[in-house]
């Protein structure tokens, strides 16, 4: 199976207070750098990373990666203008997509390499899969190309989450107990609650 990756980094993060919240450091590692990694280390053939707000400060921390970026013209149009871009964006010879978020500081390689394990073994018919923890739905989810190009053939507001809610036959929840699928950052006190519940610290980058 031949899969891209959409990885998006185009938010404002104004409930993080206007600052670039994938530029968090775990490890010293900027969590976009590091999720492109867990994507390409996964067994991803290509990766495209879209940006909008802050990318002139985001993309330095991708350097010296094997991935595309793209910039989102109108970030402000919200997520689904920046899924569409990076649907464009990649090559048409995949046969499915991983749609990541930025802002995941527990996904690793293995959490990618499980996801794409259970797309390939999902239930005949279903063409797109989320990871379901503890009745959440989480993130990454996996589309197949046929997803893709339904998406791609409706107009500019409609994104991957209307057609998953108007083919809910076709999409199915993959149960898992990891709770690294649900756990995304938006606000100071996510920060917070990853360090007392993981052990796991993040920091905002030095100011050179």
């Amino acid at each position: 199976m031949r899969c891209s990756a959409v990885l998006l980094a185009a938010g404002s993060a104004s409930r993080m207070g206007h600052r670039p919240k994938c530029l968090l450091e775990r490890d010293g590692q900027a969590l976009i750098r590091r999720t492109a990694l867990a994507l390409l280390d996964a067994g991803i053939q290509e990766v495209v990373v879209v940006l909008g707000h802050y990318a002139h400060d985001i993309a330095p921390a991708l350097q010296g990666l094997s991935v595309r970026t793209v910039t989102n013209p109108h970030p402000e149009q919200g997520i689904i203008s920046s899924q569409r871009l990076g649907l464009q964006s990649i090559g048409s010879a995949c046969d499915a997509v991983v749609m990541a978020l930025a802002d995941q500081p527990l996904i690793d390689a293995p959490d990618i390499a499980q996801l794409l394990g259970a797309f390939e073994q999902r239930d005949a018919g279903r063409e797109l899969l989320f990871p379901q923890v503890q009745g959440l739905p989480g993130n990454p989810v996996v589309l197949s190309a046929a997803v893709r190009q339904a998406v791609l053939a409706e107009s500019d507001d409609f994104g991957c989450q209307t057609w998953r809610q108007s083919h809910r036959h076709r999409v199915q929840a993959w149960a898992s107990d990891k709770l690294h699928y649900i756990v995304d950052l938006d606000s100071q006190a996510d920060i917070t609650s990853v360090e007392q519940s993981f052990g796991v610290q993040l920091r905002w980058p030095a100011v050179s």
